[in-house]
C-alpha cells in the first residue's frame, strides 16, 4: 500500500493562523491577497509580473481585453467573498470517478469566518442551520475539532444575474470556535449536483483534518 503525499503550505507557519487543515489533491490555491492587492504594493507588483507572459501571448489585442476582463470578475468576485468574512478560496478540479464523463468536475472551495452570539458550541451548530431556510441532509457530527454540522443547500441564480440558470449545490460545514463567541464555515459549491455524495464526502474528509490548535507546533 502506498501512502498519501502530503505537502506542507507555507502558511503553517503563520504565527497568526487560528485554523490548520488539510486540502485534498485536486485543488488550486487562489491567492486572495495577492489577487486583491492595493496599488502600488508589492502584491500587486508581483501579480503584474505574473500576467505580463500571459497577456504578452495573446494573439491579438481582443484576446488581451478578454483576459484582463476575465481577471477583473475574478476579482469582483473574491472581493465580495472576502467582504462577507472569506479568508480561503481554492477551485477544484476532479475527473468523474463515477460515469467517467468526459469533462471535468469544477467546484469551489471557501473557508469564512462568522461572529455568533456567545453559546454553547453544540448550540451554536445547531442554529447556524436552523435559522436560515433551505438546509437539508443536516448531520451532526462530533469529531476531534469539536461539535459541528454537515448540511446541504440548492441554490438558483436570480433570473436577472446573467448567470447561466443552473442548480447550484453548496455543502456546509459549521464549526464552532472554542472561544464559543464564532465559528467557521467550510463549503464546497458544484453545479454538479448528481455528484451530491461524493462532494459531501470529500468535505467531510477535509473536515475531519481540521484542528484549531497547531497540530504541528510549527506556528509557535
Amino acid at each position: 500500500m502506498r501512502s498519501a503525499a502530503v505537502t506542507v503550505h507555507e502558511s503553517v507557519h503563520d504565527p497568526y493562523a487560528e485554523l490548520w487543515f488539510a486540502e485534498p489533491a485536486g485543488f488550486m490555491n487562489l491567492p486572495m491577497n495577492a489577487l486583491l492587492a492595493e496599488w502600488d504594493t508589492p502584491e500587486a507588483e508581483a501579480l503584474h509580473t505574473a500576467a505580463a507572459p500571459l497577456l504578452a501571448s495573446a494573439p491579438d489585442k481582443m484576446a488581451r481585453q478578454q483576459f484582463i476582463a476575465l481577471l477583473a470578475s475574478g476579482q469582483r468576485m473574491l472581493g465580495a467573498l472576502r467582504e462577507f468574512g472569506t479568508v480561503h478560496c481554492s477551485v477544484g478540479l476532479h475527473r468523474d470517478d463515477v460515469v467517467g464523463g468526459a469533462l471535468p468536475l469544477l467546484s469551489l472551495f471557501t473557508i469564512t469566518w462568522r461572529d455568533t452570539a456567545t453559546a454553547p458550541r453544540a448550540a451554536t451548530a445547531a442554529r447556524a442551520v436552523t435559522e436560515s431556510a433551505g438546509h437539508r441532509r443536516i448531520e451532526y457530527l462530533e469529531l476531534p475539532c469539536g461539535p459541528l454540522i454537515i448540511s446541504e443547500v440548492l441554490r438558483r441564480p436570480a433570473a436577472d444575474s446573467g448567470l447561466p440558470q443552473l442548480p447550484l449545490l453548496q455543502v456546509h460545514a459549521h464549526l464552532p470556535h472554542p472561544d464559543c463567541k464564532r465559528l467557521v464555515v467550510l463549503t464546497i459549491s458544484s453545479t454538479a449536483v448528481a455528484r451530491r455524495e461524493e462532494y459531501r464526502a470529500l468535505l467531510r474528509g477535509i473536515v475531519e483534518t481540521v484542528r484549531f490548535e497547531d497540530p504541528m507546533r510549527v506556528a509557535s
